[in-house]
Formats: C-alpha cells, sequence, structure tokens
C-alpha cells in the first residue's frame, strides 16, 4: 500500500510475471540494502550510526521520510531506500540476512507472522513510552499473537474511488451510492469518451484492493477476515459471487491492466482521461501540490447489497519495525521512539499530505479536505480491514493470490477453475 501499498503492497512475483533480469536486479538491490544495515550478528547495545530499511521509494515519500529522520536528535540515521515492490518482495531473505535496524512495514496479520517466526524485534519497552498517543485499536494492530508489541504506527490510508471534481463538475457525474449506480454511471462515461475506471496491475498488490471491497460489500466482513484467515473455503459460491460481479465491471476497467504501474493509471485521471480510481489515498502522490492536488476528491466503494451496507472501510496502516537483533538496539529503540510522536507524524504528513496520522496528538489543522473527509470516512466505519495481503498469509498472498488475481483479469471466464485451485493451493498452505 502499503504503497503503500501500496500496501501499497505486494509478495513473491510468479515465474514469468516478471522479467528474469528485473527478478536478479531486485534480489541483487534488497541483499546490498541488508549488507548495509549488518543486523545479522548477535545484537547489543550498540551505538553511533542508526540503519533504517525503507521502502518509501517514491519522490514524494522518500523526501518525507528524509525529512522526518532529519528531525531525529539521537544519532545519525542512515537510510538505505530500496524500491518498494522489491523490498516487500524479498523481505523474507531481507530478515533472515543482515537487516537494518529499523525498517518500514506494515500492521496486522502480515507483522504478526514475521513476529512469529521470530524475525523482528519485541519493542514492547518502546510502546510503554509512546502508548499513550495512540489508541486501544492501533495498539493492537501493532500487537503479536503473543501480546507483545512489534510495531510502531506512522500513518494510514483508506482506500476508495478517487476522481476529478471538475471533470465531474464539467460532466455532470454524481457518486454513485450502489454498484448498479456505478455500472450507469461507467457507461455514461464511455459514450463521454472517457475510461471509466483507472487500473494498473503489473504489480500485482492493486487489483486486491477491488476483490476487499467487493468481498466486504457481497459477503460482509467477517466473511472477510475468515476467508483471508484461511477458514473459509475460496469455491464457495459466496466467493464466486464476487468474481462473477466482478467480471460484469471488467470491462469499465482500463484494457491491458497487466502491463501498467499504479502511478501511470493514476497519471490518466490526473490526465482527464480515465474518470475514477480504486486505490488508496496516497494516490494524491501522483498529483501535483496545488490545483491539481486540491481537484481530487473521493466517495466511498458503493454498495453491493443493502443487507451488508457499506460500513466496512480498507484502511492500511504503515510504520515501522525493528529487526530481531539489531546492531545498535538502544539507538533502533529510540529512534523508534522518536517515530512514535507527534512530531515525527506531522513531520512526514507536511510533505506528504496524502495519508492519515495515527498519533491521538497529530495536527490537523493543517489538514487538506482530502485528508479530513478521509479521517472521516474511516471514524464512521464499523469495521476495517488492512489489505488482501496483509490480512493473510504473506506466502499465500504472494505466491497465490497475486498470480490467480492477474490470472482472473486476462482470463475472467474460467471461474470456477481458478477458484478450485486457489483452494487448493491454501488447504496445502494453511494446512487444512
Amino acid at each position: 500500500m502499503m504503497s503503500p501499498r501500496s500496501f501499497g503492497a505486494g509478495g513473491v512475483p510468479a515465474i514469468g510475471r516478471r522479467t528474469l533480469l528485473k527478478g536478479m536486479m531486485g534480489a541483487g538491490a534488497l541483499a546490498g540494502l541488508a549488507a548495509c544495515g549488518d543486523g545479522g550478528g548477535s545484537g547489543g547495545g550498540g551505538g553511533g550510526e542508526i540503519t533504517l530499511g525503507s521502502n518509501w521509494s517514491d519522490d514524494v515519500p522518500k523526501k518525507a521520510i528524509a525529512e522526518v529522520m532529519s528531525g531525529f536528535s539521537g544519532g545519525k540515521v542512515k537510510i538505505n531506500t530500496i524500491d518498494h515492490n522489491s523490498f516487500q518482495e524479498n523481505i523474507n531473505n531481507y530478515l533472515q540476512g543482515g537487516p537494518d535496524d529499523v525498517f518500514g512495514w506494515f500492521a496486522g496479520y502480515r507483522m504478526q507472522f514475521f513476529a512469529e517466526k521470530g524475525l523482528v524485534g519485541d519493542v514492547s519497552d518502546v510502546w510503554s513510552t509512546i502508548g499513550s498517543g495512540f489508541s486501544d485499536a492501533l495498539k493492537q494492530q501493532s500487537t503479536g499473537k503473543d501480546g507483545k508489541q512489534y510495531f510502531v504506527p506512522l500513518y494510514y490510508y483508506p482506500w476508495a474511488i478517487f476522481y476529478r471534481k471538475s471533470v465531474w463538475q464539467e460532466k455532470g457525474y454524481t457518486p454513485p451510492k450502489t454498484l448498479d449506480e456505478l455500472k450507469t454511471l461507467g457507461a455514461k462515461m464511455q459514450s463521454d469518451g472517457l475510461v471509466p475506471i483507472a487500473f494498473g496491475d503489473s504489480d500485482g498488490w492493486p487489483a486486491m484492493g477491488t476483490f476487499d471491497y467487493l468481498n466486504l460489500r457481497i459477503n460482509g466482513y467477517d466473511f472477510h477476515k475468515s476467508l483471508m484467515a484461511g477458514e473459509k473455503a475460496w469455491n464457495s459460491k459466496e466467493v464466486k459471487t464476487v468474481f462473477d460481479t466482478w467480471r460484469g465491471i471488467l470491462p469499465l476497467h482500463q484494457p491491458d491492466s497487466l502491463g501498467r504501474t499504479w502511478q501511470e493509471a493514476a497519471q490518466s485521471v490526473l490526465n482527464k482521461q480515465s474518470g475514477m480510481y480504486t486505490l488508496g489515498l496516497f494516490v494524491g502522490q501522483q498529483f501535483p501540490e496545488g490545483a491539481d492536488r486540491d481537484d481530487l476528491d473521493f466517495f466511498p466503494f458503493p454498495e453491493v447489497d443493502s443487507a451488508v451496507g457499506t460500513d466496512a472501510v480498507e484502511a492500511p496502516i504503515d510504520g515501522f519495525m525493528m529487526s530481531s537483533r539489531p546492531r545498535n538496539s538502544d539507538g533502533a529503540k529510540n529512534l523508534l521512539k522518536y517515530l512514535g510522536t507527534a512530531k515525527a507524524e506531522d513531520t512526514y504528513l507536511k510533505s506528504d499530505p496524502n495519508n492519515v496520522g495515527t498519533h491521538n496528538d497529530s495536527d490537523t489543522s493543517g489538514y487538506t479536505a482530502l485528508q479530513k473527509k478521509a479521517a472521516q470516512l474511516v471514524s464512521g466505519a464499523k469495521s476495517i480491514s488492512q489489505f488482501l495481503d496483509r490480512d493473510t498469509r504473506p506466502d499465500f498472498a504472494s505466491t497465490v493470490m497475486i498470480p490467480s488475481l492477474q490470472e482472473f483479469i486476462k482470463n475472467p471466464n474460467d471461474i470456477d477453475s481458478l477458484l478450485n485451485n486457489i483452494e487448493k493451493q491454501k488447504s496445502s498452505i494453511f494446512g487444512g
């Protein structure tokens, strides 16, 4: 998500999804990053330089992270930046090699998974210092299954459907409240010469957001969470309904999406070629500050079933974790204490106002209209999900769901075979 995912988010690519050369370059770069961290030793109090493994690689968040680290007075922080997707795709090797003292990651199941494996450090003592600044819900999202904390949140970003206000005002469009209204609007956009829904899934994770919202709107939050936990069958009628529904709206999406990045899809909205885009609030990074960014607005993913409603919101949380054996453990924990302050959040959001702060004392006075609306969307939600590849096992998300969703996009007419294959692999990975 992160990219944020985006989250954004992603996982190990299926063979053939990326070129071998690109895969080798990504793995090599991450290996170099891990070597810089040199965190694979015995650990200790340390001193001096603190290393940060950063997946904030796009220009806007990269600058924001640099601003945050420049405000830390407890020592020199060396930022080792790696391409966002490469970082995520190679995270397991990174953590088992020589990771940095502190690194960027995500809350929820994906954090808990590595905590259970013993690949990340317990930061419960950090939380004894910063805990009063966060809600119980945020603390829970930062807590492993053993009751200890392993994560320090920085911001969250809800997913919704984004559009340019000026285009919609010119065309007389209004935000749809139901999926049927969305289809009608999409047909009108096509007649007006617009691509209704921007779409880019070359990185594998953006399509997960559309799946999540359709599943949340059709089957509800409890079913969605159980499905992500491996407790429900992927070849069930409930999941088949999700894919049948998705197939019905695929013609409204940009064609050839597997050859397009999320950034390129966002550019089509910026350039007034596409009418709307299902993505996270970070989409604003692709809109120049000023009139273009101020023109950006969103509406919640519409209702599909009135009995289910729209009270579930996808809002991934990004933040920081510590390696299991940091080279400079004292420095790492002091850095995390700083990163868990409103000051650090405010510094980040000043440079990257495309997210919403998590700290109770975060300064919202300078929030843009879009940030305020995003905060309201999440605060009014009954249930909050993280993202498919954060709410389930990382290996299942990366080795099964990325190639499966991309296969669906290429061939949406063989849903039964697709779901039977997913269920077979799920049973093998989850052991049931």
